[in-house]
This record gives C-alpha cells, structure tokens and sequence, in this order.
C-alpha cells in the first residue's frame, strides 16, 4: 500500500483549531466501534507538490462500514484537479470516480476504460481490492498503526505530533520495506475528540529524486459521524463487467496490452 502510494504521489494541507489531548485510549475507543451495520464518514483533501509548486489535488468523500475487527467495506467518491503546466500521475485525468468495495470486489464508476464499458453498463469490477482506498499514509483505522504512532507522539497544543520512517510505519501495518523508500520520514497530527475517537490525521512527507526535483505530499483527513448506521451494497449485477472481460476486450482493440495493465493497476490504493 505504501509503495503505490508513493508512485501515486497524491497529498493536503489545511488549518484547523486544534483539539484537546485526550486521555481516552484512542486503540480501545476505536476497537469498541468496530460493530457490523455501522461505521464513521470520510473527507480527505490531498495536495501534492512538485519542486515546491502545487501539481494535483484530490478530495475524498464518503463512508466506511466496520466488520467486527475493522473496515469492511466502503463507498467513496473521488475528485482530481491538477494545477495548469503541472506533470501529474494518470489518475489526475480521471476528473471524477466512485469506487464502492464490498465482499472482496470494488466497483468503479467513471475514469478510465468507462467510456468503452457496453451500453447499460455503468461500474467495472476488481477483483481481490481490499476494503477502502485513500490517500493517507497514516491507517488510524488499522488499531497496530494507531497505537504505533500514537505512542510515537508528543502533546503539541492539544495534537498528537509525531515523525516516523516508512519502515517503521510497513512494519506497523505487517509489511517489510527496505531500500531508500524505508528511510523516508513522514511527520503526522492526530486530533482526537473527547471520546478518544480520531477526528483529523494530517501527514506530511517528501520524496527526493536529487536532480530530477522533489515531490511532497501533505494529506489531511477527517473522520466524521463515529458509529452511525452504514449499509454498503455493490451496484447490481446487470450495471457492472469485470475488468477481466474488459482488459480482453481493449487487448483485441488496438490499445497494447502493457498499457491497458499499467492502467489498470494505477486506480488507486487498497488496504
């Protein structure tokens, strides 16, 4: 997940009066929301940055359904704006998606490869896509990643302000990452509210290609609605095709096969 992530490149920034440090253990709060039928809303806004200029921004909206032991499913609705003469990744030309990932598929609505869907076809579905895709490095809903960093934290005016490696931050998350990717630092804010329930993440990191310039990305996301009722249900069979079907269909058109791949496998980041 982080690896795609960095490729992607995507990130934001934004000012808000902080919250209060809670004493509240923000693991045990969080655990005790994983019930099924219910979950938390999303908005994320991400600015990435090339040699310090603003290149791309993407917001997220959404929801979350929670499963016994964590996010089960997801419906999130993405749009991208790259800033004029700005290099950007594939997924800027999107404009705007849904992705809805529930029972082990995601569907998604719009970007690319929609326009070739058949008439009355209106979602193409992946296959093996985990339960939600967004742009925060930091997963305050994975209970390892959030005691990790929340340990890692100091009490700045009432945030939780805290740095660590890309190395560290896989290992949270079960992965190994080696290389100059691992020693990457990503700085992190935490609020929480009273109840030790996340309500913002801010995460702030750069990546350095030496004489090819530099990329940052700061990405905030606030969490919205703790324990309401969520229901996600994928669209109907009659609206969707596989991406299967549809990587066979541009292989037999004139588009080459190693494009239509890395197309595909652009589309975002699954956890």
């Amino acid at each position: 997940m982080i690896a795609g992530l960095v490729c992607a490149a995507a990130a934001t920034l934004a000012t808000v009066a902080p919250a209060q440090a809670t004493t509240v253990n923000p693991v045990k709060a969080l655990k005790k929301q994983f019930s099924p039928g219910h979950g938390v809303r999303v908005s994320e806004t991400a600015r990435s940055y090339v040699d310090g200029k603003a290149a791309l921004v993407t917001r997220t909206t959404g929801k979350l359904a929670f499963g016994k032991s964590g996010v089960t499913g997801s419906d999130l609705s993405f749009r991208y704006k790259p800033v004029k003469g700005q290099d950007v990744p594939m997924t800027a030309s999107l404009g705007a998606t849904r992705t809805i990932s529930v029972g082990g598929h995601t569907y998604m609505q719009g970007g690319l490869f929609s326009d070739e869907l058949p008439d009355g076809k209106k979602w193409i579905r992946y296959e093996g896509v985990t339960a939600y895709q967004t742009g925060q490095l930091v997963d305050i809903f994975n209970p390892k990643v959030l005691k990790g960093v929340m340990a890692n934290a100091k009490v700045v005016k009432g945030d939780y302000k805290g740095t660590i490696t890309l190395k560290k931050l896989a290992a949270l998350q079960g992965e190994k990452l080696t290389g100059a990717l691992s020693k990457i630092k990503v700085g992190y804010l935490i609020d929480t509210n009273g109840k030790g329930l996340v309500t913002r993440v801010v995460s702030d990191w750069t990546l350095d290609f030496g004489v090819l310039g530099t990329s940052r990305s700061v990405t905030e996301s606030r969490y919205t609605g703790w324990g309401a009722k969520v229901k996600i249900t994928a669209p109907s069979a009659s609206q969707w095709m596989d991406s299967s079907d549809l990587l066979s269909q541009d292989r037999d058109s004139d588009i080459p096969a190693e494009i239509s791949d890395n197309a595909i496998s652009s589309l975002g980041q699954g956890r």
